[in-house]
């Protein structure tokens, strides 16, 4: 099972990309999840320019085709989804590639629920297929822990590798 993970920040010392590090290394041996790292390369979105003229989209675009999922980890900025994660999303709803897409959205931060909430409504505005059972909260935030410490503990692995396994069985059952 092919997994794009997608983190919506772009810090060096990411909570949410640390996540999702620890949740490639985690996963079964059936899973292939590679982490998209071209979040700052995505222009700005103008609906007047075709997306087919922008190599950082249509890169972003060809990777969720060749996808059988998602895995979106996204900060809280200013009470809402990161400005370089919606721009990214913005860019691909006049595509097909993301039509009844699995998507499992991580938080790290249980505080942040208005970002998850708005997320989660832009994804189904787009025709995403959110597992909801898939969607968990490790909380990160001030706790300045990496993707090895996350992957030692045994609680926050637990948890991971429980999320993955409701995400590949929920999903297979979709498509």
């Amino acid at each position: 099972m092919k997994i794009l993970a997608i983190s919506g920040s772009l810090r060096k010392g990411s909570y949410n990309t640390a996540l999702l590090t620890a949740m490639k290394e985690l996963a079964p041996s059936k899973f292939d999840i590679f982490i998209f790292d071209g979040l700052a390369n995505i222009p700005p979105f103008n609906p007047d320019v075709d997306p087919s003229h922008e190599p950082s989209v249509m890169a972003l675009k060809k990777l969720i085709a060749q996808s059988d999922g998602l895995f979106i980890s996204s900060p809280e900025y200013a009470r809402g989804v990161s400005g370089v994660l919606k721009n990214a999303l913005d860019w691909l709803v006049s595509g097909e590639e993301f039509i009844n897409m699995p998507v499992a959205i991580f938080n790290t931060s249980p505080r942040a629920f208005l970002a998850l909430e708005s997320l989660g409504e832009i994804i189904r505005t787009m025709s995403g297929n959110i597992i909801d059972d898939a969607c968990i909260t490790i909380p990160l935030l001030g706790s300045n822990v990496s993707a090895e410490d996350i992957i030692a503990d045994h609680a926050m692995s637990k948890s991971i590798k429980s999320a993955i396994n409701v995400f590949h069985s929920k999903s297979t059952n979709v498509n």
